[in-house]
């Protein structure tokens, strides 16, 4: 049993580090089938190579699922971010089936436009500072570390997870400051480029929202910590899926008997 979507956005999964949650990530592949997936940056983590080779079985499993979607008929596009930069100097080519981009303008089922690109070039640390932004990353891979240990002892105990990032960029002022200004200068580029709104990622905050000049704001967050991917239905309604707490539910949903009465019809 799988769930049908017209378009998936999934992005920052960091594949090649231990922080990726691959096993879900695997899980979701698995029971979503789309028309059109979009990897939207940082799907491999070759910042982490210079330190070491991290590169599970499950990781090529992950990999291997993607080239299949494409060879099945799906049409999968691949926007390189700051963390697989280098693929970024094959963009226009197509290696197994997947389409590999800068950035994309995607029109839903409803007409609306958007632009999809993974969001590190509105992000003045990353272009203008890469060596605080690689400190930042190895900050940000030690608070993962952390907060799997907790999560541990919280399943332990019969708690739920969660996340201290998440918690982190909620409270504290300069943070939540930082992700309102990212928006702020992506819904301007939405302005500049004539669309109706944005996709992203980077940030590893899912969110739709809307934003100012009626433009809309959608980022697809993360496979680090939220296990969240955006979706397009096929009415072009956009949703987000926390594929971790959300994910058997909607199977079971998809698996259930349609009423007497509708089967009738």
């Amino acid at each position: 049993m799988s769930l049908h979507y017209r378009s998936v956005w999934i992005s920052d999964t960091h594949l090649g580090t231990k922080g990726c949650k691959a096993e879900q990530l695997r899980d979701f592949l698995d029971h979503v089938d789309c028309d059109t997936l979009y990897l939207v940056g940082d799907i491999i983590d070759l910042w982490k190579f210079r330190n070491g080779f991290y590169w599970p079985t499950l990781h090529s499993d992950i990999v291997q699922r993607i080239f299949n979607k494409a060879e099945q008929g799906t049409r999968v596009i691949y926007i390189p971010g700051n963390h697989d930069e280098p693929f970024r100097k094959h963009a226009g080519m197509y290696f197994n089936g997947v389409d590999i981009r800068l950035n994309a303008v995607h029109e839903t089922r409803d007409g609306r436009r958007f632009l999809v690109l993974h969001g590190d070039e509105f992000d003045n640390m990353v272009c203008h500072n890469k060596s605080l932004a690689y400190i930042g990353g190895e900050a940000y891979e030690i608070l993962l570390v952390i907060n799997r240990w907790y999560n541990h002892i919280r399943s332990l105990l019969g708690y739920k997870h969660w996340s201290l990032s998440a918690f982190l960029k909620n409270k504290v002022k300069n943070i939540a400051r930082f992700m309102d200004n990212y928006q702020h200068v992506l819904g301007l580029e939405a302005q500049k480029k004539q669309v109706d709104g944005v996709i992203c990622g980077h940030i590893h905050h899912a969110d739709i929202t809307q934003m100012e000049f009626g433009k809309t704001y959608c980022n697809c967050g993360d496979w680090v910590e939220s296990c969240t991917a955006l979706v397009e239905d096929d009415d072009g309604r956009l949703a987000l899926i926390r594929w971790r707490e959300e994910g058997q539910a909607l199977l079971d949903r998809k698996k259930a008997p349609a009423p007497a009465y509708a089967r009738a019809a």
